[in-house]
């Protein structure tokens, strides 16, 4: 079955791959392979190299003030060990999150790692690559005979990172060879070329974070385009690997229905229709009073709306809770977009919306 797209949107730029300011590496990182590799690839292109004594304690940042700080953080690496070896949950996407990397390049208003990583905005590559497979097997075997899905990307975009880790195309060969275990990651980077050979077996899923394009202007910088992101969902297609899009966080924006039709006749026009067991997920804009404070400091032009007044709110996890839109817009939404997505992939299935 031909899983061949149609020319792509035309790109209006080329974004580059990620390149740190700073590096700092822990001392024992560099007893492992990938974090001697690391430190070659850091000194070719001349960084700045910092040790530090641990990962989870970068202090002494360039930057006059807390937003200085903020921006300079994104830009820097820092190479460790993931000692805590215990998964999180990853519902409703996976059984389990997988910890390669925390931490990401983008600069997405309403990214929930704005305040899940507080002061620590930094991108953080763990090393113990062995381990951490080790500890992902032995959470397949707990689980067998069920299959158990692992979740990438929870704390990170490993595909914006992956010239510089290689830890998913470990990842997705490890997971080739699990019968019981599947991989599953999402990106708004197109940087995949170095993945499209690797061994998967059909076991990961390859998803791609899409929007409507008032949500990417202005929400979305420092990631790539839609049209490069589209490009990329081609190749990965080709390369047999399941595909699938989250469109998160869908926005109640003015015109909100014309941006998210648009956006579906642009994917209806690029992906086959026949493309075997396409998925959506479908997740609704939410915020914390928390994360309010910190995206308004970090983006105080922001026009992202949090009107604690428009909003319902909703109790999560560990008794804290969020505000998302009240029932009767979250209802109108879903019904509006999942009709959009079978009008232009009658076989596709939405995994969720929430």
């Amino acid at each position: 079955m031909s899983t061949e797209l149609l020319t792509p949107p035309r790109k209006v730029r080329n974004t580059l791959q990620f390149v740190p300011e700073l590096v700092y590496f822990e001392p024992d990182a560099l007893d492992y392979p990938k974090g001697r590799r690391i430190h070659e690839w850091a000194e070719s292109l001349g960084l700045p190299i910092r040790i530090t004594g641990s990962h989870n304690r970068i202090t002494g940042l360039p930057g006059e003030s807390e937003l200085e700080k903020y921006k300079i953080a994104k830009r820097t690496l820092v190479v460790g060990i993931r000692k805590t070896l215990k998964f999180d949950t990853s519902k409703p996407s996976a059984e389990y999150a997988i910890p390669i990397a925390t931490g990401c390049m983008g600069h997405c208003h309403y990214c929930y790692l704005q305040t899940t990583l507080g002061a620590k905005p930094y991108i953080r590559i763990y090393v113990n690559t062995e381990d951490i497979l080790n500890a992902a097997r032995g959470y397949i075997e707990e689980r067998a005979p069920e299959i158990t899905r692992f979740e990438a990307a929870c704390t990170s975009d490993p595909v914006g990172i992956e010239h510089i880790s290689g830890s998913l195309r470990e990842l997705i060969e490890f997971m080739a060879e699990q019968p019981l275990g599947r991989l599953r990651f999402v990106t708004k980077f197109h940087h995949v070329d170095s993945l499209l050979d690797a061994k998967h077996n059909g076991h990961t899923r390859f998803r791609f974070s899409v929007n409507a394009d008032y949500v990417i202007w202005h929400f979305e910088p420092s990631t790539s385009t839609f049209a490069e992101r589209i490009e990329a969902a081609g190749k990965v297609a080709r390369a047999g690997y399941p595909l699938g899009f989250i469109i998160a966080p869908i926005i109640w924006f003015d015109g909100w229905e014309d941006g998210y039709a648009d956006l579906l006749a642009k994917l209806g026009a690029s992906v086959p229709k026949e493309t075997p067991d396409l998925t959506f997920e479908l997740i609704q804009h939410r915020f914390t009073k928390t994360a309010k404070n910190v995206i308004q400091q970090r983006y105080p032009k922001t026009k992202l709306e949090m009107d604690e007044a428009k909003r319902k709110y909703k109790w999560g996890r560990w008794g804290q809770g969020k505000y998302v839109y009240p029932d009767e817009q979250a209802t109108l939404l879903r019904e509006t977009i999942t009709e959009r997505i079978f009008e232009q992939f009658p076989e596709a299935r939405i995994e969720y919306f929430t």
